[in-house]
């Protein structure tokens, strides 16, 4: 009796939501088809899919078929979806997050970084000088005084200044470095909440 009451839901939920649901939440992306060829569409995302992405955030190596059973979809209509959402691109791509700490990498830094305007090339430069170090994390071109804010993770301090003194002030065009040192983590995470597309 079960199975069956979950198989009928799962039919009932398919249905619901992709005529009944009252909102559905248009995005724009660029399915690609082949290397040479892509196309610009539209994708409409209702609160199955939202569901579907918010498991698969929590356990990006849930199976399918555990995934159409916690969100009440057939395991072919859930699969379905989930294809979508990676050819949409939405879901970029599945991994495994490492814990920092117990790897022993003790140190977490964001460093702005100014760089110099009247050297030649100095973005150019810079961007491509980050990409070869395994310290920076994270880096972004940001708004005010400086250019660019980097996450760094270190063993200890000795390596962190090791970083700062042989390979990010010896970069051409690099002015000044301002260290701001992570006390104690209150959040961190890769998920998007999808609470923030229904508002």
């Amino acid at each position: 009796m079960d199975i069956l009451f979950k198989k009928f839901y799962a039919i009932f939920n398919e249905f619901l939501f992709q005529n009944v649901v009252p909102y559905r939440i248009k995005l724009k992306y660029i399915p690609v088809f082949t290397q040479q060829i892509s196309e610009r569409c539209e994708m409409n995302l209702d609160a199955m899919d939202l569901k579907i992405l918010t498991a698969l955030q929590q356990d990006g190596r849930i199976s399918n078929l555990e995934l159409a059973d916690q969100v009440f979809l057939s395991p072919s209509a859930c699969l379905r979806r989930v294809r979508l959402l990676e050819e949409a691109g939405i879901i970029n791509r599945y991994s495994a997050l490492l814990d920092a700490e117990v790897l022993g990498l003790e140190v977490d830094a964001f460093v702005q970084v100014t760089m110099r305007r009247d050297v030649e090339g100095w973005h150019e430069d810079f961007a491509l000088a980050l990409q070869q170090w395994p310290e920076v994390v994270g880096s972004f071109i940001i708004t005010g005084e400086a250019n660019y804010l980097l996450r760094v993770r270190a063993r200890n301090l000795k390596q962190y200044s090791a970083f700062v003194l042989e390979k990010l002030y010896k970069t051409r065009g690099v002015l000044e470095i301002r260290s701001n040192i992570v006390m104690q983590t209150l959040k961190d995470t890769t998920a998007i909440d999808v609470a923030l597309l229904l508002q």
